[in-house]
Order: C-alpha cells, then sequence, then structure tokens
C-alpha cells in the first residue's frame, strides 16, 4: 500500500471544518485589525534563508529541504514565512504604501524536524509582519491580535510569556558576561549548547534539556543589561498589555538568537500540550529588512502553527451551515428530472446534494440520513408523471406533496 511520507499528515474531510474554523477567525481578525493578505511562493532561492535564519542555526543547519534547480540555483521550500514576506516587500515597494505595510499570511512551511505531537515536516503557519514603526503601540497590537485569535478560538489556560532582549548594543555586552558564566558550565550542557556557546550563545538560554536549564540557573539575564531607551520601550508594552487587560508573566530566559531581533520578544503557551506548549511566538525584528538589503526598517511579526492549535480544539466544529436538500430521484423517467432540479438548486446558491449509487427510495433516504440531510426532495416515475414531488422533513418525518414548479418556492422560504 503506498503510504504518505513520513512526517506528513493528510487533513481529512472531517477535520477541515476545524482547520477552516481557524482560518476564518484568522483572516477575519487580521483584516479587522487592518492587515492586508499577502501570498508567496512555497520555494525561494536557499540564499534568502541562510541571510534572513542565519547559517548557523540549527534550522539551516539541518532542518531545511534544500535541493538544486536544473541550472544549478539552490532552492528551498519554505522553513518560516517571515524572509519570504520581506522578501516580497522589498520587491514589490510595497513598504512606500501605507496600505501594505500591514501583511498577513496563511499556507504551509516545511522542515525536516523529527514528527511529534502536533509538529511535522509540512506544517501549516498564521503570521503577521508589521513594517515601519517603532512605536511601542505596535508591538501591543501585534501581541492583542494574536492574543485574540487564541481567545476567540476558545483556548483556555493560556500564557504570554514576554521579554525585551533589548537593541545590538545591549545584548554584546551582555553576550560577554554570559559567555564568562557558561564557561564554566560546558562541561554539564547538552551537545546542541556547547556549540551554540561559540555560534550563538544566547540560544542556550533558551534550551528546553533539563540539564541547561539547571545549569543556566543562575545565569545573568539580559533584562538587567538594558540601555534606558530599550527599558523605557519594553516599560511602556508592559503598561499598554495591562491598560487592555492582557496578562502576562515576565521570562527573562526568552530569547531570540539572531542578530536582526531586537527588544520585544513574546510567545503563547498552553499546559494541554507537555513539553513542546508554544502555539505562538513573535518579536521585534528590526535589523533583518536591513540585512536583506532594504532600508533601515522598524518590524513586528507573529507566527502560529496551526496543527498545535488544532490539538487544542475539539474534534467537532460547529459551524452554522445552510440545510441539506437531498433530491431523491429514481425510475428511468424520474432520474433525469431530478438531476435537473439537482442543478437548478444548486444555481440557486441552495445546498443539495444526491446519491446516484442508490436507486430505490429506501436505500436514497438511507444515505440522505447519512449525509445529515434536513430535508428529501422525492421523485419517483409517479411523480414525474404527475410532474409533482414529495419534500420529506428529514426530522420530523412529515410529508408534503406539491407542484414541481412550486418546489423551489417551498425550498427558499426553509433555506
Amino acid at each position: 500500500m503506498l503510504r504518505s511520507i513520513k512526517g506528513l499528515k493528510d487533513i481529512l474531510p472531517q477535520q477541515t471544518p476545524q482547520w477552516r474554523y481557524m482560518e476564518t477567525i484568522a483572516h477575519t481578525l487580521a483584516t479587522q485589525s487592518g492587515f492586508s493578505e499577502i501570498r508567496i511562493p512555497i520555494f525561494e532561492f536557499t540564499e534568502l534563508y541562510a541571510r534572513s535564519i542565519g547559517g548557523a542555526t540549527d534550522i539551516v543547519e539541518k532542518e531545511m529541504y534544500t535541493f538544486p534547480d536544473r541550472d544549478g540555483s539552490s532552492l528551498t521550500l519554505r522553513p518560516e514565512g517571515t524572509a519570504g514576506v520581506v522578501r516580497a516587500v522589498l520587491e514589490h515597494h510595497l513598504l512606500e504604501s501605507p496600505s501594505t505595510r500591514k501583511l498577513y499570511y496563511l499556507g504551509p512551511m516545511f522542515r525536516h524536524e523529527r514528527p511529534q505531537a502536533g509538529r511535522y515536516r509540512q506544517f501549516h503557519q498564521f503570521g503577521v509582519e508589521a513594517f515601519g514603526t517603532e512605536d511601542p503601540l505596535m508591538d501591543v497590537e501585534v501581541i492583542a491580535l494574536l492574543w485574540r485569535f487564541f481567545c476567540s478560538l476558545g483556548l483556555k489556560d493560556l500564557t504570554l510569556h514576554i521579554n525585551s532582549i533589548g537593541n545590538p548594543q545591549d545584548r554584546e555586552k551582555y553576550i560577554q558576561e554570559l559567555k564568562r558564566f557558561l564557561s564554566t558550565k560546558l562541561e554539564v550542557i547538552c551537545g546542541n549548547c556547547q556549540r551554540r556557546y561559540s555560534t550563538n550563545p544566547l540560544r542556550i538560554l533558551d534550551c528546553k534539556v533539563p540539564i541547561c536549564q539547571q545549569a543556566t540557573q543562575e545565569a545573568p539575564t539580559l533584562f538587567d543589561h538594558l540601555s534606558l531607551e530599550s527599558a523605557t520601550h519594553f516599560q511602556s508594552v508592559l503598561d499598554e498589555l495591562t491598560s487592555i487587560g492582557i496578562p502576562f508573566t515576565l521570562n527573562y530566559r526568552l530569547v531570540r538568537g539572531l542578530d536582526y531581533y531586537s527588544r520585544t520578544t513574546f510567545e503563547i503557551t498552553s499546559p494541554h500540550l507537555g513539553a513542546q506548549s508554544t502555539i505562538g511566538a513573535g518579536g521585534r525584528y528590526d535589523g533583518l529588512v536591513e540585512l536583506l538589503q532594504g532600508p533601515s526598517t522598524p518590524a513586528i511579526g507573529f507566527a502560529v502553527g496551526l496543527e498545535r492549535v488544532a490539538l487544542l480544539l475539539p474534534e467537532q466544529v460547529s459551524s452554522p451551515q445552510p440545510p441539506l436538500f437531498f433530491v431523491a430521484g429514481f425510475g428511468k423517467k424520474a432520474k433525469p428530472i431530478a438531476f435537473k432540479l439537482l442543478h437548478e438548486l444548486r444555481e440557486a446558491g441552495i445546498r443539495a446534494d444526491t446519491d446516484y449509487k442508490s436507486t430505490n427510495l429506501k436505500s436514497l433516504l438511507r444515505s440522505a440520513d447519512k449525509l445529515g440531510a434536513s430535508y428529501s426532495i422525492i421523485l419517483g416515475d409517479d411523480e414525474a408523471h404527475s410532474q409533482t414531488v414529495i419534500i420529506r422533513n428529514m426530522t420530523t418525518k412529515t410529508q408534503e406533496l406539491m407542484k414541481l414548479e412550486e418546489i423551489s418556492q417551498k425550498i427558499k422560504s426553509l433555506n
């Protein structure tokens, strides 16, 4: 039997209502907040991700799906959305228009990670990116949108973790002190963190391996090394979150290891997902646009892993749908008339279906039940001869005989 590739997952018909529910809320809330949708390609030149994510990161070194094109250039399936959005913003001069400085996206990403609960090698993200302002109110706006998204889905017991990683100058001074502290811990931390000591020491603070968390428990905090400007910006973010009633927890271990990140960083976690509890994360990346050869442009965004969010939703998501009308046509003369009626109902915007395999009324009504039809429109050869139909309420089992020409008007009153 042919099977899907390890780490990939089919989203089956019984699961797609859940996904439409998440996507509809994402579209609605992002649009309400003034974000415009952007759709970027599935793959880009590898250089884009090597520059933006960093060649020394696990993503670039181990997790990207990279392949040669026929002309010899190196292409990569997108592992995240931000780099592609920034590339599109620069290529199409979107920073020049106020209406395209706030963007959102929905779509699949790809990483060769070890599959685990809610984490796959093809996964889906909802993300936003806002460009052009350093105002702490934009930080709050982005965080509030993320919080509102989860609350609108009905998720409970969430925690917003927030920190400031300052500006590059703040971090440069701090990293020297951090490395002095870590130099005495190198023998007890994990292999990944031993490598990060030289390439990306900040990420050691974010490591989830228990021995690393214990070894860094007494590490100096970046928060205590913020400049006055960075500290003032962060306090404004916290004050405004408080003013609009969004609870938060200060988490001084929450960092981003790349140079273009700055100031506010945040993530939202759920206690119902085990160790991998983060369902959405983001922060400021004021240096990324310039790193990708654009003008110096402050920016902030977030990304949500929808597979992980789906684990927190009930399997059956209730979304109101118009009633389904099942056309039960049987008999040599009646079936063509029934098919024409089915087509006319759909043309009129009415939700309608049938079952071509069933050949008698009993099996047709059984199919109507399985499909969850609200009404069945019964049309056999006798009805075809008299130009009538029977409309049957599938809940009460009551039936009504009427002229075929009157059925459309009757259905409009029931729809």
